[in-house]
């Protein structure tokens, strides 16, 4: 029987984030290729682990559908240049679909089953808008299994402001504009670029060159936010200030076991320590990482107080509000979104549980001080997902 393994996150890269639609940068750019050029960008940046030795490139997309389908983590695993004998496949658990595959292909690696795998996700919700050609079951609303709320996800927000009327507007009108200014910070410190690959992209004058997040509004100010219109229901608390915007991108990472970290002398940015995914209401979906984030706590013989660095996906700015008050924690606790979060830099859906693991990879590398390390995000139709991580570079008693 073979033992548990640790499990590494070696490194993780992604495209800069654009804004979905004709309008948007990647519109004429496929999904799959935006899955290529962050996948040979990662193999380039690792070029100590042989491409043969890769187990299994899992991919996720939401909408899986003309150019981000066709079991995607096998035909860009193809295109990126890896062996044939390296096999792949598609996931989808919605927003959660890069956590998901990292989740997956880490356990096969904690079993002994594979050395080295890549994990990521795409989503181009320009071609491929969430829900497109969907046809949900109608015993959901026949059988009142669900409300008609919880298929649309700004109403499941507008739910959470409900459900804690404490959690006002301007609390999170204040959260969304906060992302804004953390993201502009961290572009102007350097931060984020490192974790870039840039994409070629083709527009009506010519080509071009994507280096950098496309849909930020560093400008953003209380009073601009609070005349925003209210989309999901007249005189109602969500805006475009406080709601991620459509998004094309895509992320990939390596994870390796450590004998292979052993092997070839790798210096693995995280070790992962436990994760968990949990259900919720479909109608108030945001609150899904609350029991997925004390159920991975749980796993991992640890409480909140030890969680040093929270990267948490803004879908929604009353979701993470939600979270931040089940635990306790202020809205404005430096340890939460540093560097900003999907309000700003964007939520292209089954990619972002990667961009939430680089960014704290790369706060880890700054902060020797902090041992642990917590992802989480929520889930359409009712889910959360919560991975918790250790720092390799933690300073503190062995």
């Amino acid at each position: 029987m073979a033992e548990i393994a640790d499990v590494f996150f070696v490194d993780g890269v992604r495209t800069p984030f654009g804004r979905a639609g004709q309008k948007g940068m990647y519109w004429n750019t496929r999904a799959d290729d935006l899955v290529v050029k962050a996948m040979i960008g990662l193999l380039e940046r690792n070029p100590d682990v042989p491409k043969d030795r890769i187990d299994e490139v899992a991919i996720a997309a939401t909408t899986q559908q003309g150019d981000q389908g066709l079991t995607l983590g096998r035909t860009t695993a193809l295109l990126a240049g890896l062996p044939q004998s390296v096999p792949g496949y598609a996931i989808d658990r919605m927003c959660a679909g890069a956590m998901t595959a990292v989740t997956q292909v880490g356990s096969a690696i904690g079993f002994g089953a594979y050395d080295f795998a890549i994990a990521g996700g795409v989503e181009h919700m320009g071609r491929h808008p969430l829900g497109a050609d969907a046809d949900p079951n109608p015993r959901f609303m026949t059988e009142k299994l669900v409300s008609a709320d919880a298929l649309d996800m700004g109403k499941t927000a507008e739910r959470i402001h409900d459900r804690f009327p404490h959690l006002t507007k301007e609390r999170a009108d204040r959260f969304g504009m906060r992302s804004q200014h953390k993201l502009q910070a961290a572009y102007e410190a350097g931060k984020i670029q490192p974790d870039l690959i840039p994409v070629a992209i083709r527009s009506e004058s010519g080509w071009g060159l994507a280096t950098r997040d496309e849909g930020a509004r560093p400008e953003t100010t209380m009073e601009g936010l609070a005349n925003l219109k209210t989309p999901f229901r007249p005189h109602g608390r969500v805006t475009a200030g406080t709601a991620s915007p459509l998004t094309d991108g895509a992320t990939v990472s390596l994870l390796a076991g450590g004998s292979a970290v052993k092997e070839f002398r790798l210096k693995p940015k995280m070790r992962m320590v436990s994760f968990a995914f949990a259900g919720v209401e479909p109608e108030i979906m945001g609150l899904g990482p609350v029991p997925s984030t004390e159920k991975a706590l749980r796993k991992a013989g640890l409480t909140i107080d030890d969680i040093g660095l929270f990267e948490l996906n803004e879908a929604f700015a009353i979701q993470v509000l939600a979270l931040l008050d089940h635990f306790g924690i202020d809205d404005d606790d430096p340890r939460v979104n540093q560097w900003g979060g999907a309000i700003a830099v964007g939520h292209p859906l089954a990619a972002s549980g990667v961009r939430l693991m680089n960014q704290l990879a790369a706060q880890f590398a700054e902060r020797p001080d902090v041992r642990y390390g917590l992802t989480a995000m929520c889930v359409g139709l009712g889910q959360g997902g919560s991975v918790i991580w250790e720092n390799p570079n933690w300073k503190g008693k062995k």
